[in-house]
């Protein structure tokens, strides 16, 4: 029988979840690969954890560089994170003939195109299922599932983290403040959680499906990013009402003028799946001109739902190693010398509707005045809510939701509204999104 040797790179969460999953399923991975998928070397800094979960059954080694130099290694899975170190692990590894599989979304996001071209190069697998969206299988959706279609947008939640906040503050009305600290004690958000609340994580993702979906290169440096971190319980309860749920969302959109590629809180209606994944749930919807939108739900984090991906990238490795470069399927789905440098608009020039609330005093004819200013920026309304002010106050929250309009129009029309003398302070804007059609 065939055999693949493994390379693993850090026995941590995910390292020693793939391994478990590895030595459990074993008998079902050869069944359907008739391949034997063996970890032949782990190397961890931690000796004595490598050998507590492995329970001394494999080589272990404290050194990287000499298991990517292994020549008993034919692929060498990369968990070790970061983008320096693993970096040059897995550019060492290509150099050297071997096979990647890695989970590491922030190194394909920043350093893909370098690793992608290096791979082609030398005529090796590059597999990243485990990069996005956990145990979800969405790159292989969309890199072969929806090979057919020419997507025209992908919207998700995708960071775990950020969708636990927002549901506790939607379902028990507390504050961000009040949230980060329950999720740290479960171990949902780190000691340092920027990299989650602020969209950087989910925009490492976006842009690794963004690439697939459109056939361009990696852009991470171009993704607009905007966290949860600003977010008010009082615009949750005020979209609550109007049938809406707020989710921070990766969007690309494939438009004439180039691509959007977004993260931020988004509005959604009540009435879509999506709106309804919570807790520390990832959900992906793609829209396909052939298929219409399809729904991908399921653990984006966690030891085994991600081991779950990486297993699976290499029994696409011990299916496809032998096979010709031709007669695989590329990195990014399209073939090399068709993916094609696609501009990434400025978040000034995308098409979105909006959720705005400002505090107004109570006085006649200050709506007049706010949807005059729309109007002269070919804003539209769809929807209002004014509230009552409080007994003792002189102002009131005004809630408007418009319909789609470009960012910029939007913009020079909040700039004017908040210059109108009845209203107090700064308007709230959070975009709309409709992920339906």
């Amino acid at each position: 029988m065939k055999q693949l040797n493994v390379g693993l790179l850090g026995i941590g969460t995910v390292g020693g979840g793939t391994y478990t999953v590895l030595t459990r399923n074993a008998a079902e991975i050869t069944r359907r690969t008739g391949v034997a998928i063996n970890v032949v070397q782990v190397a961890d800094k931690n000796i004595e954890l490598a050998k507590k979960v492995t329970s001394g059954n494999v080589d272990i080694t404290d050194d990287a560089f000499a298991t990517v130099s292994n020549p008993n290694v034919d692929v060498v899975v990369e968990l070790i994170g970061g983008y320096g170190l693993s970096k040059q692990l897995v550019l060492k590894a290509i150099e050297n003939g071997k096979h990647v599989v890695t989970a590491n979304k922030a190194l394909l996001a920043l350093h893909g195109n370098e690793i992608f071209a290096a791979a082609q190069a030398k005529g090796v697998i590059v597999a990243f299922e485990a990069a996005v969206a956990g145990g979800i299988p969405i790159i292989k959706a969309l890199r072969e599932g929806l090979g057919a279609n020419k997507i025209e947008w992908v919207a998700g939640i995708i960071n775990g983290t950020t969708n636990f906040i927002l549901t506790e503050m939607r379902e028990k009305g507390l504050a961000y403040q009040d949230v980060i600290g329950e999720a740290q004690r479960l171990g949902y958000a780190e000691a340092d959680p920027t990299f989650d609340v602020e969209g950087i994580d989910a925009a490492h993702k976006l842009t690794i499906m963004s690439a697939i979906a459109f056939g361009m290169p990696m852009k991470f440096e171009q993704a607009y990013t905007e966290g949860i971190t600003k977010l008010q319980q009082t615009d949750m309860q005020y979209a609550e009402e109007l049938g809406y749920r707020v989710k921070l969302l990766g969007i690309t959109k494939r438009t004439e003028k180039g691509v959007e590629l977004r993260v931020h809180p988004t509005l959604i209606s009540e009435k879509r799946l999506i709106a309804n994944v919570n807790g520390a749930m990832n959900a992906v919807v793609v829209k396909g001109d052939a298929v219409g939108p399809t729904l991908y739900y399921g653990a984006g984090a966690g030891a085994e739902p991600t081991a779950s991906a990486v297993v699976a990238d290499l029994m696409d490795v011990a299916r496809l190693s032998s096979a010709s470069v031709e007669q695989r399927v590329p990195y990014l789905a399209f073939q090399p010398n068709s993916v094609a440098d696609l501009p990434v608009l400025p978040i000034s020039e995308i098409n979105s509707a909006y959720y705005l609330r400002l505090r107004a005093r109570d006085k006649p004819g200050v709506l007049a005045g706010v949807t005059k200013i729309l109007a002269d920026k070919n804003i539209s309304i769809d929807a209002m809510l004014q509230k009552e002010p409080a007994d003792n106050e002189s102002e009131a929250d005004i809630v408007i939701l418009t319909h789609v309009t470009v960012e910029k129009n939007m913009d020079a029309g909040i700039a004017e509204i908040e210059a109108l003398p009845a209203i107090v302070g700064k308007l709230v804007k959070i975009r709309m999104e409709e992920l339906g059609r």
